[in-house]
């Protein structure tokens, strides 16, 4: 059995009551983390790493079937899910949330959905636009919800009270945890505090249940939930998309994941392992399976079933990860939203990355971001985002 460093229950006792208190209001609990903890002492780091990752069993690619497309453009059953998908708006049964948390370090420190993404606007101020325009073609709001962190929670509500964002639009925060060093004892910054980190975006499912977002959209008749990052403005609300989930959860789907093809790209991929086809990360997947066999990967855009969303048992892996900071390493412990298709039913829909039917245009740093300027452009204009 694993044993926790011996300075680190001391440690957490002396952490100031307003740190503790945030961290309990983030979803920090203290047990894990201490069990968490106590497994850095178990031997050689990238071993242990490797068999924490890595998935047990055989791992083969999907077949061609497995990975599902629209209906061509201009078809009458494209038409057919769309008609769908915009009956479900009208009813009220979507909502939308996208992730814009982190720990805002990717744009030297600004927050991401602040930044400048198209003719002065932002990326917040596109997604509201999008609401805008979605929730005009349905007739009624549709809910837009933003999963902040820690580091950017406070700019994304200031930012909003001043654009006057409608009461349908509503922030809530993902967990907050502690970095450790590769001894496993508390990791203290340059002023001698605990650093603190967002643990990834596999949080957005507890944190939306701690918001009590998701039990108030069920109890006014909400169904669906649509999941994406808030820089990937390709992934927006299309009736079609929609209307081709509506019909695979007849067929007892609770979550449809968006792959596109691979271009040279990597990230997680489906696959058949520990007895379903789910998204794992290259770096879980065993020696001798070779990624290149599967030629899509995952987007980070879901459809989701709100009622598994807000009430079933899903457990997550907590990947060990190693940064550094104020120059030294330290350790974190983080998990990944697409491990919902290891524990619901899932299908998988191929979408566009060109053109201006993308659904995929991804903003890392700025450099991305003046790559993909053009086709943000377009994007925005088509959609209704300007």
């Amino acid at each position: 059995m694993s044993t926790p460093h011996p300075d680190l229950q001391k440690q957490l006792e002396s952490i100031d009551p307003t740190l503790a208190t945030q961290l309990a209001e983030a979803g920090f609990d203290r047990s894990r983390f201490i069990a968490l903890a106590a497994t850095l002492t178990d031997g050689d780091a990238a071993v242990r790493r490797r068999a924490r990752n890595t998935v047990k069993g055989e791992v083969t690619a999907p077949l061609p079937s497995e990975i599902a497309e629209l209906p061509p453009a201009g078809s009458p059953e494209l038409e057919r899910l769309r008609a769908r998908g915009a009956a479900a708006l009208a009813r009220g049964e979507l909502a939308f949330c996208t992730m814009a948390g982190g720990m805002a370090t990717r744009m030297g420190g600004v927050v991401k959905a602040l930044v400048e993404a198209e003719g002065g606007h932002t990326f917040l101020d596109l997604r509201l636009g999008e609401n805008r325009s979605a929730s005009a073609r349905a007739g009624r709001p549709i809910p837009l919800w933003l999963m902040t962190s820690d580091a950017t929670h406070d700019a994304l509500v200031d930012a909003l009270a001043k654009l006057g964002a409608p009461q349908h639009v509503a922030c809530f925060m993902q967990d907050l945890s502690l970095r450790l060093n590769p001894d496993g004892s508390l990791f203290l910054d340059e002023e001698g505090k605990p650093s603190v980190h967002a643990t990834g975006h596999g949080d957005l499912i507890d944190a939306l249940r701690r918001a009590g977002l998701v039990d108030r959209f069920i109890a006014g008749g909400g169904k669906y939930i649509w999941i994406t990052n808030v820089d990937n403005l390709g992934a927006s609300i299309d009736e079609a998309t929609l209307g081709h989930f509506i019909e695979a959860t007849e067929r007892g789907i609770d979550v449809q994941c968006e792959v596109c093809p691979k271009a040279g790209d990597k990230g997680g991929i489906p696959v058949h392992a520990e007895g379903k086809l789910q998204v794992l990360e290259e770096f879980r997947l065993p020696e001798g399976f070779d990624p290149k066999t599967v030629d899509v990967f995952n987007t980070n855009t879901f459809l989701v079933r709100a009622e598994p969303i807000a009430k079933a048992p899903l457990g997550w892996t907590y990947f060990e990860v190693e940064k550094k900071v104020d120059g030294r390493p330290a350790i974190q412990f983080e998990r990944l939203i697409q491990e919902i298709t290891a524990y619901l039913p899932s299908t998988y829909l191929r979408v566009s990355r060109d053109g201006a039917t993308s659904r995929f245009l991804p903003v890392k740093d700025f450099d991305e971001l003046e790559r993909r300027r053009a086709d943000i452009r377009a994007a925005a204009h088509a959609r209704g985002m300007l």
